[in-house]
């Protein structure tokens, strides 16, 4: 494989393997994207990128990370995520969005107005979760979600989903990574419950399978759904690991997932990550091995060659580029100068070419 080689995922065609990961900008109003969003993903979208993922959009008001995450609750936020998405295909890329929601870890302080939960009476709101047990010290204690609050959550990824449709969005990412709702129902260090979604292996991933089962029947069988999870907790016993994570992934292509975007960590505070570049590629790899399906790359990529590296060598199908991507718009371009690959460049642009 090669980093360049196009790369076919249901009825759609990846024009590269390099894909914009979604990352939050806490910059929305009232869960409504706007100039700085589609300035965000549409420069990266001129950059060369097959995927343009929008950053975590939350499924209900509940769902946000922050106040100030965008969302798809309602039909103002879709109108307003139209002319973004249409621009990104403009520009030949697929445009993607993350459907998640935080769970115990929403409520919280956009990252440069401090740190922890929102102070009371200052726009903070209930936290749920598969149990009430919060993320850290100092943390809200969430409300443990009953049969009706968890139906409701099903419910509210399938409306969304309609909603990403009719914005103009090609691809769903459903995030079940870093700590938020899904990944705590998956993992035994977050969820304690007695009843069909806690204890077994089945029983803990049984929301996430009924979420993508929920979104699947809404979502066109020739458009791809994607799969973010944390293939480990990183804890030193009883957490989420990477066996669980081989598991589900076999059993979520069943169900109509197209491609896993491997990440790590994010259900606990204060773990020791070994950090270094291409982290966790080995995870991706395996997933990829033993589930046989697709999967992405992610974390500390920051090089042409070692993206380039990382599908050849067939560890990975694509690499999502984060924090380089925040840093350099046009990285795909750039790696395809320094690769003597060939690339599209838009009309306006080939002058420079």
């Amino acid at each position: 494989m090669n980093l360049f080689e196009p790369l076919a995922q249901r009825g759609l065609n990846l024009r590269n393997r390099l894909v914009v990961s979604p990352m939050c900008q806490y910059s929305a109003v009232d869960g409504m994207p706007n100039e700085w969003h589609t300035v965000h993903l549409g420069s990266r979208a001129v950059g060369g990128a097959a995927v343009v993922i929008a950053e975590a959009t939350a499924v209900s008001a509940q769902g946000r990370i922050s106040p100030q995450d965008t969302g798809l609750w309602n039909q103002a936020q879709q109108d307003a995520w139209q002319p973004i998405a249409r621009f990104i295909k403009a520009e030949g890329a697929i445009a993607g969005v993350q459907l998640a929601h935080a769970g115990r870890k929403a409520s919280t302080l956009r990252p440069w107005e401090g740190h922890g939960p929102v102070p009371a009476g200052q726009g903070d709101w209930l936290t749920v979760a598969p149990s009430a047990l919060p993320f850290d010290a100092g943390w809200n204690v969430p409300h443990a979600l009953d049969e009706a609050g968890i139906q409701a959550v099903i419910a509210d990824f399938r409306a969304a989903a309609q909603r990403a449709l009719a914005a103009g969005f090609e691809l769903i990412e459903l995030h079940a990574a870093h700590g938020y709702l899904l990944h705590q129902f998956l993992s035994p260090l977050s969820n304690r419950r007695e009843d069909a979604y806690g204890g077994s292996f089945e029983n803990r991933s049984r929301l996430v399978r009924e979420v993508i089962a929920a979104v699947r029947e809404v979502w066109p069988a020739e458009l791809p759904l994607w799969l973010r999870i944390s293939a480990t907790d990183w804890a030193d016993a009883g957490g989420w690991d990477i066996e669980q994570s081989v598991q589900l992934a076999a059993q979520v292509k069943q169900l109509g997932v197209d491609l896993i975007d491997v990440s790590s960590g994010g259900l606990l505070p204060h773990v020791t990550i070994p950090l270094k570049p291409g982290y966790q590629v080995p995870f991706a790899a395996r997933i990829r091995r033993e589930a046989g399906i697709a999967t992405g790359a992610v974390g500390l990529i920051t090089t042409a060659q070692h993206a380039a590296d990382i599908v050849a060598n067939g560890e990975a199908d694509v690499v999502l580029i984060a924090r380089e991507s925040l840093r350099d718009p046009y990285f795909p371009r750039r790696a395809a100068q320094l690769l003597d690959a060939k690339i599209e460049v838009p009309i306006q642009y080939r002058r420079a070419w």
